[in-house]
């Protein structure tokens, strides 16, 4: 009976310590500095509402994937979208409602960060999008991710470039995005 019982303990014991995973304290601040654009653009991203989008997002961001990209899609009242980076990035799994994910409601509104995908749930890679004006017709079907809380001069300006169906006829180069974790550390996302 005390075999059974120790060995019940040590399963416990290693079962909470493994469900416990990443303890971030803070939520990471992100950089968005924009060439031409005075303002950088701050953001504030949530992990408790899409944790492995915003560790995808901290990765990509971290190994410098978004330095020199541009914001390639920009639709005046709707959103700015960046995110092409020089290599591939993996597929992450959707954090939204209509995809069985829970816990996320994040609603589009102006200066949300969100992922950009394909009409297919899991298809989101490193594409992601501000929201300009608010867009809540997307709540629950893509995966909302952080908030901006400065910039919104920048992303303005980005929201009112001429462009040729949906493209910036000037590129709007994004210098660089960098992440304050305040000293929080991030695992790798998870890949589909």
């Amino acid at each position: 009976m005390r075999k059974i019982l120790t060995l019940f303990l040590l399963l416990l014991t290693s079962t909470i310590y493994a469900c416990q995973g990443e303890k971030i304290m803070e939520n990471p601040i992100v950089t968005i500095i924009v060439a031409g654009y005075d303002e950088p653009m701050i953001l504030e991203l949530y992990y408790d509402k899409a944790p492995n989008t915003v560790r995808n997002f901290v990765y990509l961001a971290s190994s410098g994937f978004y330095t020199g990209s541009t914001f390639h899609r920009v639709i005046e009242d709707f959103m700015i979208q960046g995110g092409i980076g020089s290599s591939s990035a993996c597929v992450i799994k959707g954090e939204f409602t209509s995809n069985g994910f829970s816990g996320n409601d994040i609603s589009h509104i102006r200066g949300v960060i969100s992922m950009a995908r394909t009409t297919v749930k899991n298809s989101a890679t490193s594409q992601f999008f501000i929201v300009h004006k608010d867009s809540t017709f997307l709540d629950g079907n893509y995966a909302a991710f952080g908030m901006l809380i400065s910039g919104f001069s920048t992303l303005d300006g980005i929201a009112h470039v001429n462009t040729s169906s949906d493209k910036p006829i000037v590129d709007v180069v994004i210098t660089s995005i960098t992440v304050d974790t305040h000293g929080d550390t991030f695992e790798d996302p998870t890949c589909y």
